[in-house]
């Protein structure tokens, strides 16, 4: 077996280059295959307070894990600046994630600052988050009333001691679930709940989670495991198809598919046949989306990354510590933009075996540290 190499942090990712002829950005920018640039997902910190088996395991996230220093992560001012920047190109939604986002303190001010920023066509951005719910009891309302649109809320089973195997903390569901009612309290939604099913793990918690969030106005994803990164010893055979999922909850509660919300969407979207509202798949394994991908994402430390399982990303930081301009950065960005090409979901699953052994695979970037 090849060895596992653990990417962390991205000690190679060249910092971006500035074209010399500048342009001014119209709010149209598409990739190489035609792609959109409409997300931006911005991890605000590298550490979580979970050791979750698919995303942080104990075994390399452990009591010596060094994190990354306070002065490399980018400042809130910062990270508005690029939010700005990016803006300006097209993109109408940002989700903040981590890690465990709600862990940076006085998170709900870089919101205030994402919140005032206008889209060159005068809607409002989309603002939302992702967390695993362990905080959000006490940062709802303030989230609220910085201006947050809504929340994810990630969680992997609803029986107790299945997820507390899961999360690996000894952390109760019961405290998330009372996470979940403050951001309904609060406006944050709709709330959308990510179940990861890990086969032989947590799929028989497939029912119950479906029985428990049927009829409640939280809508219940499902999400393939997939091979993020490499600390969690991914294999094919651990992966629970979409389809199977759909065939166990419709043989007790019937479901029918319905369409996308908009262009992009990474949820195919099924509901309830009695009007009992709605679950999500999410099959980046199976059923592959980067045809129409649109989202980049934003590491702590300020590194852009065009795919979810990137092996290295681009330096934004150094051009934003450099003094360069807005002009000059938009450029960069468009010029990154433009030669994308990433659909690694799309080639993988033309030939699945054997994958988590590949060197190339164990190279890819920790979703804990460009967020997922």
């Amino acid at each position: 077996m090849a060895e596992k190499i653990i990417m962390m942090a991205d000690a190679r990712a060249p910092a971006l280059a500035v074209p010399d002829t500048l342009e001014t950005p119209t709010g149209l920018l598409a990739d190489a295959l035609g792609r959109p640039l409409h997300d931006l997902r911005i991890s605000v910190t590298d550490r979580c307070n979970f050791r979750c088996v698919y995303c942080m395991p104990k075994e390399v996230f452990d009591k010596d894990y060094a994190y990354l220093p306070h002065a490399a992560l980018l400042n809130f001012e910062e990270i508005a600046r690029v939010a700005r920047l990016f803006v300006a190109h097209g993109v109408e939604k940002i989700r903040l994630t981590g890690g465990e986002p709600l862990l940076r303190k006085n998170l709900e001010r870089l919101v205030e600052q994402l919140r005032a920023i206008e889209t060159p066509s005068g809607r409002p951005l989309d603002l939302t988050l992702t967390t695993n719910g362990s905080l959000l009891a006490r940062k709802a309302q303030m989230l609220k009333d910085a201006g947050l649109d809504r929340v994810t809320v990630s969680l992997d089973a609803i029986d107790d001691a299945v997820f507390k195997r899961m999360n690996d903390v000894d952390f109760a569901v019961a405290d998330v679930l009372a996470g979940i009612d403050a951001a309904h309290a609060a406006g944050l939604g709709p709330i959308k709940v990510n179940m990861v099913v890990k086969g032989g793990m947590n799929d028989d918690q497939i029912l119950p989670m479906a029985r428990h969030f049927k009829g409640t106005p939280a809508i219940l994803r499902f999400i393939e495991y997939m091979d993020v990164g490499a600390s969690n010893g991914w294999n094919m055979t651990e992966v629970v198809p979409s389809g199977e999922v759909v065939r166990r909850i419709s043989a007790e509660m019937p479901l029918e598919p319905i369409g996308a919300n908009y262009a992009g969407e990474t949820a195919q979207r099924w509901r309830y046949v009695d009007g009992g509202g709605e679950v999500g798949m999410i099959s980046s394994v199976t059923q592959a989306f980067c045809h129409d991908c649109s989202r980049i994402r934003l590491s702590t430390e300020g590194k852009l990354y065009t795919c979810l399982f990137a092996t290295h990303g681009h330096d934004l930081r150094e051009l934003l510590r450099a003094g360069r301009t807005d002009e000059e950065m938009q450029t960069a960005i468009a010029r990154l933009w433009r030669a994308r090409d990433d659909r690694y979901s799309e080639t993988r699953t033309v030939n699945t075996a054997g994958l988590s052994l590949r060197a190339e695979s164990a190279q890819k970037i920790e979703m804990s540290y460009i967020g997922g």
